[in-house]
């Protein structure tokens, strides 16, 4: 699971805090890796234990989107710790996509590139 977590992060850029409204990576080991998003709906602190436990409500971005809530401690769903599931090794951090740039700019887009017309082309027979 560190492998492939190492893997992860050279290529994505990974927050160090988990808040509602987040897009985070969940990583499943068994029985083979799956990979896949989900969105933070809540955090509700579980008073029924004793030590920090959470209830992450999160909606797993697939056909049909899945509603799930799991119990988890801070470390486990910031990314800081692999936990298991069921025996499953499992692993959550939210995306930073603020580290990534969406929609670039006119200044930094290049300037297109005029094309030569061909004989007869027909840009050329509609000019």
């Amino acid at each position: 699971m560190q492998k492939i977590i190492s893997e992860l992060q050279q290529i994505i850029s990974f927050k160090d805090s988990t808040d509602i409204g987040d897009l985070v990576l969940i990583v499943a080991k068994e029985p083979q890796v799956s990979v896949f998003y989900a969105l933070v709906t809540d955090i509700e602190r579980d008073t029924s234990r004793k030590n920090e436990w959470w209830h992450v409500s999160l909606t797993l971005l697939a056909l049909p989107p899945q509603e799930i809530t799991w119990t988890l401690r801070t470390p486990q769903f910031t990314g800081m710790e692999v936990f298991t599931m069921g025996g499953e090794e499992r692993f959550i951090k939210a995306v930073d996509f603020g580290a990534i740039p969406l929609q670039s700019t006119a200044q930094e887009r290049p300037a297109p590139v005029p094309q030569k017309e061909k004989k007869g082309s027909f840009l050329k027979r509609v000019k």
